[in-house]
């Protein structure tokens, strides 16, 4: 058996979440982050997330088709200030909701704030990527007060969301084929590289997209018809699109926000980030990560831990 056929037969292994223990030759982070996940039983599923740290509690919310493996940089970085709390959200990685549970941005916001609730954790510091920044944005504007600052990176903002250009994917997703893409990326790993697929698309280089990775990502995904078809609904439920209507409400946000952006990221150009600036009252202004992609986070989590110190630095705990 190859090391692809080992690594696929180890996540498919039947256990407690329908995924198996990583075999020995998996990544060192694959193996470290899967032994850490935790998983809490809510009204919404079975939520699995990343719990590191201690201290005040930041909230980190992963972009599609990704989970909370997405921040293990940032989680490494910043655990020593603050407890770091990275789910998976609904649909996506390895927590588990029924195939009638809403998926759309407002109902994962409710889900993090019942997440929150079931750790009795009260404000956190907020940091988002891709369309977790939608949920951001929602659980900023919605619970103003359980908000102390919030770093947004490369995403969704007010008009550009979903980006025009997630047009075809969102068809084919209504169409219940998306979820074709993501098992072409697991059986083609030179597509999945490429320029028209995520790891060419999304990342400076490519091979910041490893097999680990993209097994850890993607094979949850397409592991069953049920999770092909919530797959599907994930990606379609960003239409149509929830930030129009909460622009009143960013106008007015009293939340200390800080944007650090990508400037090669076709999904989400820098005028994006400069609307942000001039539209959020406590906006600390923009920090230009030149050259970076979509998935930058995951590329530079010092870039992203450093930013971060910065804007927790004087804030109340």
């Amino acid at each position: 058996m190859d090391r692809r056929s080992f690594l696929t037969a180890a996540i498919a292994a039947a256990s407690g979440d329908g995924f198996g223990p990583l075999p020995s030759a998996a990544s060192r982070d694959v193996l470290r982050f899967r032994a850490k996940l935790r998983r809490l039983n809510l009204p919404q599923g079975r939520i699995a997330y990343a719990d590191r740290g201690v201290g005040p509690v930041a909230l980190f919310i992963h972009g599609f088709p990704l989970n909370g493996y997405q921040w293990r940089g940032a989680l490494d970085r910043l655990s020593d200030q603050r407890r770091c709390l990275a789910p998976d959200l609904m649909g996506l990685g390895y927590t588990e909701v029924s195939n009638t549970q809403d998926l759309s941005p407002q109902a994962q916001s409710d889900m993090l704030v019942a997440l929150l609730d079931g750790l009795s954790v009260g404000a956190v510091d907020l940091i988002a990527n891709d369309s977790g920044g939608t949920i951001a944005q929602l659980f900023a504007t919605q619970h103003p007060a359980r908000v102390r600052t919030l770093l947004l990176t490369n995403c969704d903002v007010h008009e550009n969301s979903p980006p025009p250009q997630m047009a075809g994917s969102i068809a084919k997703a209504r169409a219940g084929v998306y979820d074709q893409k993501i098992a072409l990326h697991l059986d083609d790993r030179v597509y999945a590289r490429s320029a028209n697929g995520i790891g060419g698309g999304a990342y400076v280089d490519p091979a910041s997209f490893s097999d680990d990775a993209l097994e850890y990502y993607f094979r949850p995904l397409v592991a069953s018809p049920e999770r092909r078809s919530q797959l599907n609904r994930y990606l379609a439920a960003f239409e149509p699109n929830p930030l129009l209507a909460i622009e009143p409400a960013l106008r007015r946000s009293a939340i200390p926000t800080r944007m650090v952006w990508g400037t090669a990221d076709p999904l989400f150009p820098v005028q994006w980030a400069e609307w942000l600036d001039r539209t959020l009252p406590k906006s600390r202004g923009i920090r230009l990560v030149e050259g970076g992609k979509l998935f930058w986070p995951e590329e530079r989590p010092d870039i992203l831990a450093s930013e971060a110190k910065t804007l927790w630095a004087g804030q109340p705990g």
